[in-house]
């Protein structure tokens, strides 16, 4: 078999499109899927299925990258083209919302820059993110929510807890009016005559918030709407309003006394992070690398 035609098929698969495989390996996209083509008919059988968002690996695609992608890296290693620093190091597109990927992602992940990882960052929706991840954009995002389908294969990689916090003025109101949601789980009254500061209009955070702990629908609208979580807590901080927030960003606030947290219910809502990729496109080395480095350091999040 053609080593050129498997290196050509091997790099389609980690990128799940025939347009950023043309631009990883320096090829025009006709030459790309000629190649394709070339090895299908040597083999007798497609090894992608074309879509709208890139192109899936069928069963054969699957087996063959699984049994020949380590042992491509092992030539190209040895060749000289594989190493760190030899053709620039390994570049891995990572995805996902801003305040998580600054606290807890990126810190995780800088060892791996000094052996030779480069990192490009985008943020994004989730929706937005996730058919990034599909059309080859992305190599590894982090959303709230789970992919679908066969394309992308997600593992849940931490739950964070959403805490109402408020700046001292406010606290008051806010735990006379939820008093009743702290102690067995029964929902209290939800505060009405406190302004929010929220990231977006629908009120996402507060909305969940209510609806789990009040069992009510949000004040609104919102006194504050900035869509930037950390520009939430400052107006919190301020004295703005209360906000609901990952426990994660607000926790230092929470000890200096910045803000206090009133009324905490019985049990809090939770969300999940995911970490998703194209499925198969564990056999690229520095994208293995990256995310058993993640899936390890959640544990001590």
């Amino acid at each position: 078999m053609d080593l050129t035609l498997l290196r050509t098929f091997v790099a389609v698969h980690r990128a799940g499109s025939f347009t950023r495989a043309a631009t990883l390996l320096g090829l025009s996209q006709p030459a790309v899927t000629g190649q394709i083509r070339s090895l299908e008919r040597q083999l007798g059988r497609p090894l992608f299925v074309r879509g709208a968002r890139g192109v899936t690996p069928t069963t054969l695609g699957e087996e063959l990258a699984h049994k020949a992608a380590p042992h491509l890296d092992a030539l190209l290693a040895l060749a000289g083209t594989g190493r760190p620093g030899a053709a620039g190091p390994a570049t891995l597109h990572l995805a996902g919302p801003p305040e998580f990927l600054a606290l807890r992602v990126l810190p995780a992940l800088a060892p791996l820059v000094g052996a030779g990882l480069a990192l490009r960052v985008s943020y994004g929706r989730d929706d937005e993110t996730l058919e990034g991840l599909a059309a080859g954009r992305h190599d590894l995002t982090v959303t709230r929510e789970r992919p679908r389908g066969a394309a992308l294969t997600a593992t849940a990689l931490w739950d964070e807890e959403l805490v109402l916090v408020a700046a001292e003025r406010w606290a008051g109101a806010v735990g006379a009016a939820g008093a009743g949601a702290a102690g067995s789980g029964t929902a209290g009254s939800a505060p009405e005559a406190v302004p929010v500061v929220e990231v977006h209009e629908s009120l996402p955070f507060v909305g969940r918030y209510w609806a789990e702990v009040y069992e009510a629908e949000p004040p609104a609208p919102a006194a504050v709407v900035v869509p930037d979580l950390r520009a939430a807590l400052a107006c919190a901080v301020r004295g703005a309003g209360l906000a609901v927030l990952p426990r994660y960003l607000c926790a230092e606030a929470l000890r200096r006394g910045e803000v206090v947290e009133p009324a905490p219910p019985a049990m809090a809502p939770i969300r999940t992070y995911f970490l998703s990729v194209r499925a198969g496109s564990l056999t690229a080395p520095q994208l293995a690398r990256a995310h058993e480095r993640l899936v390890r350091a959640a544990v001590d999040w």
